[in-house]
């Protein structure tokens, strides 16, 4: 197939910032996590960020692709393979930002050599690890020449349990800090999986309207409609799962909830907290609620990128609220530990209320490493992904 200019000039874009990445970290490498906005107070930043939200747009994925075989629906079989395709790469991506938040990344042998049983951060590394192989083994048996259905039955019934057991480690490693007002919920782990099947949902249906336009794999009308009816539905359950989190964080509303909330509604993490309720719940589902629109592309897609954006928003209130009031007493409070308080004149070190902002490096780096995902699903989707005489029909129907 010969690249149209547009296209060639989009993939040099996408090198150019994964190179970028590239630097910006080598200088992080060098120069150590001092570089990034990060604190005492703010100890998780950006690339955490980025790691829950990946695995959610992974998990999502695989989920679709394991079911359609376990329950035998036929329809979503046809979309199985750019299913699978999306989710190793996302998941994938997740691996690389929590290499990249070590700072430096031989530090991830220490988890080998002195492992904490005890610790989420293990049960976390250890299900991702055998979430990739799944993902491996699934891409393999599918894109295999005589693909043996048999095998990616079996397969699916392994990545099911597993997609879904992913996010929710991933949740407790939020859910068992007690000492965070508004992780240690009882829902935390729903409420992530919930939001991995719309955000996954989303980035999958996304993905195969560009297959499409791209003629690179046909995907039906009929089936990205079917496809966005369930995701309406997931996008409901989601946003009943914010709703129980907030109410649960409210009521009792001690000291610290209600300093939580206030941020949520109406201070720093506000704007984050309003962007996923009305762009990515209450606009995507008064969009696709409607059989005549889910028969339209273009607001498909719209309703897929407010969901996307406002899952990713999701997950920038449910980290930092909860890190702008350290729950201490007494005191002058924490010591930041920051490179500004250590280097700048007259700055006290010690706070009583974090702040954080990502630094250019830290911009550059998660901006790269998304470049390099999409990169990589291209090469993967024209390696494995074929458009069918047929397809010119399919697409019609």
């Amino acid at each position: 197939m010969q690249l149209s200019r547009n296209f060639k000039v989009a993939i040099g874009v996408l090198a150019v910032l994964a190179l970028a990445a590239f630097g910006a970290y080598c200088y992080q490498f060098v120069n150590g996590l001092g570089v990034t906005g990060m604190s005492n107070g703010t100890s998780w930043g950006l690339y955490i960020a980025c790691f829950m939200f990946l695995v959610g747009l992974s998990a999502g994925g695989l989920i679709v692709a394991s079911s359609a075989s376990i329950f035998h629906v036929t329809e979503y079989k046809k979309v199985a393979l750019p299913a699978v395709i999306v989710s190793t790469v996302c998941i994938c991506l997740a691996g690389a930002f929590v290499l990249i938040d070590l700072g430096g990344i031989v530090r991830v042998w220490n988890m080998f050599l002195t492992p904490n049983f005890a610790s989420p951060l293990l049960w976390d590394m250890t299900v991702i690890t055998c979430y990739l192989i799944i993902n491996l083994v699934y891409l393999y048996f599918m894109t295999s020449k005589k693909a043996d259905q048999s095998k990616i039955a079996i397969v699916s019934r392994f990545a099911l349990p597993v997609a879904i057991l992913v996010h929710s480690v991933t949740a407790w490693i939020f859910g068992l800090h007690i000492a965070r007002e508004g992780w240690h919920t009882a829902i935390m782990a729903p409420l992530f999986v919930a939001s991995a099947m719309d955000s996954g949902l989303a980035i999958l249906l996304l993905a195969l309207i560009w297959l499409n336009r791209r003629r690179i794999f046909a995907t039906s009308k009929k089936l990205i409609a079917n496809l966005a009816g369930l995701l309406a539905t997931c996008i409901a359950v989601d946003g009943y799962m914010v709703g129980c989190e907030v109410l649960t964080t409210a009521y009792p509303g001690t000291e610290h909830a209600n300093e939580l909330l206030g941020e949520m509604f109406f201070g720093a993490t506000a704007p984050f907290f309003w962007f996923e309720i009305i762009c990515g719940v209450i606009v995507p589902f008064c969009i696709l609620v409607f059989t005549k629109n889910r028969q339209r592309t273009g607001l498909v897609v719209l309703a897929c990128v407010g969901v996307v954006l406002g899952v990713f928003c999701k997950r920038l209130w449910l980290l930092f609220t909860s890190f702008i009031h350290p729950n201490v007493m007494g005191a002058p409070g924490l010591i930041s530990g920051s490179s500004a308080a250590r280097a700048g004149e007259g700055v006290d070190a010690w706070a009583v209320v974090s702040s954080y902002a990502p630094t250019l490096p830290e911009v550059v780096i998660a901006v790269g490493v998304f470049a390099f995902g999409v990169l990589a699903f291209i090469l993967l989707a024209k390696k494995f992904l074929r458009w069918t005489p047929e397809a010119d029909s399919e697409q019609a129907k």
